[in-house]
């Protein structure tokens, strides 16, 4: 008999959402993290009454009402909009691409004056099928928007120059013609009132947790500690980079106090042009509550990964697709470890996303 039924890699939301529902159905379960807190990079950090995310902003949104009542089981939410804006040079317009940007960048009123000049550049462009991010941006926005709002973002954020990415990277991108400033299209959006980590904790209620517990230094006997494992972690990792290293993007931030109480009057601006280091900067105070005398700041910085980092991104190019293809085949021969997670399963992963993809193993484990 093992120990455990289940050994979780990672107490993020992947990791704290399957240990939860099969502790429900009185599995036992261990859940290990590298780290000394819990929540992975949704992790939230209250200082000065302010909850800083302190791996980036994290919004949480979805139209999948299961997934939305089962995180609230877990704490109240408020009612946060995301309306990120975005500074070029000495220019601010709002995002997403809506009709309160085309009027800023043409002076114009009408979504049908926005319709005639994004349609102009994109037959000026002679693009039919985009083959790149840059072809697909301009077949999407046209020209003055993509050099204005996307270009110079793109090469800091990916340290390549949009022609040599993916065009699904900005498929993602909402583009309306509404003056609506909410980000997501989303039926449900909000942030935790406690922060990240106090969902995570009572996701993770009564269940044996170690922090500080790298898999990676005890492999062989945390492989057998239990009857099964789920995997959160890099999957080239996993297997030893035998099938090549997966890339990413990392992040570094710097983190600012400030004696005021309000330093940029948002959530979340976005610097697009190319010679401003680093892409964003977060002011924490605006996820929550906006009382506080004082205020944090995040400037967040594009960094090259390595192991010394976290891998924040996937770069999912024909290279990178190509060796996680071979490692996903290798995961198969492995029918007691469960990968899951935007590492693991190498995508770029919303929360929400990754609480149902959590659920849906949880509910085919016997």
């Amino acid at each position: 008999m093992k120990k455990y039924d289940y050994l979780i890699v990672g107490a993020g939301l992947y990791g704290a959402c399957f240990a939860r529902e099969m502790t429900d159905k009185n599995k036992k379960c261990l859940v290990i993290d590298k780290r000394n807190h819990i929540a992975g990079n949704a992790y939230t950090k209250r200082i000065n009454n302010i909850d800083i995310h302190v791996y980036g902003a994290h919004i949480f949104h979805t139209s999948d009402k299961e997934v939305w009542d089962y995180i609230k089981k877990f704490g109240e939410f408020n009612s946060f909009v995301n309306s990120p804006m975005a500074i070029y040079k000495d220019e601010i317009y709002n995002l997403p691409f809506n009709m309160n940007t085309f009027s800023k960048m043409w002076n114009i009123k009408t979504p049908q004056e926005a319709k005639e000049i994004i349609k102009k550049q994109i037959t000026e462009s002679a693009i039919t099928t985009p083959k790149n991010l840059e072809e697909q941006a301009i077949s999407m926005v046209g020209k003055d928007i993509y050099e204005k709002l996307i270009n110079g973002y793109t090469k800091k954020q990916w340290n390549k120059d949009p022609k040599d990415l993916p065009a699904s990277i900005i498929k993602r991108l909402p583009v309306r013609y509404t003056y609506d400033n909410n980000y997501f299209n989303d039926l449900y959006q909000g942030i935790p009132i406690n922060g990240y980590t106090s969902i995570i904790e009572k996701m993770l209620d009564g269940i044996e947790v170690q922090l500080d517990t790298d898999f990676f230094d005890n492999k062989d006997k945390y492989l057998n500690i239990a009857e099964k494992v789920v995997y959160t972690g890099p999957i080239d990792k996993f297997f030893d980079y035998s099938e090549g290293e997966l890339e990413y993007r990392s992040l570094k931030f710097e983190n600012i106090e400030l004696e005021t109480d309000n330093f940029q009057g948002n959530a979340v601006i976005n610097y697009t042009d190319s010679l401003t280091p680093y892409t964003r900067i977060i002011e924490h105070k605006f996820f929550n509550n906006m009382n506080q005398p004082t205020t944090i700041i995040s400037k967040e910085y594009p960094a090259n990964y390595n192991e010394t980092k976290e891998p924040y991104y996937p770069i999912n190019d024909d290279k990178n697709n190509s060796i996680y293809e071979k490692y996903y085949k290798l995961s198969k021969s492995y029918p007691n470890i469960i990968f899951g997670g935007r590492l693991a399963e190498y995508k770029y992963y919303d929360m929400h996303h990754v609480i149902r993809k959590a659920l849906d193993r949880a509910k085919i484990e016997k």
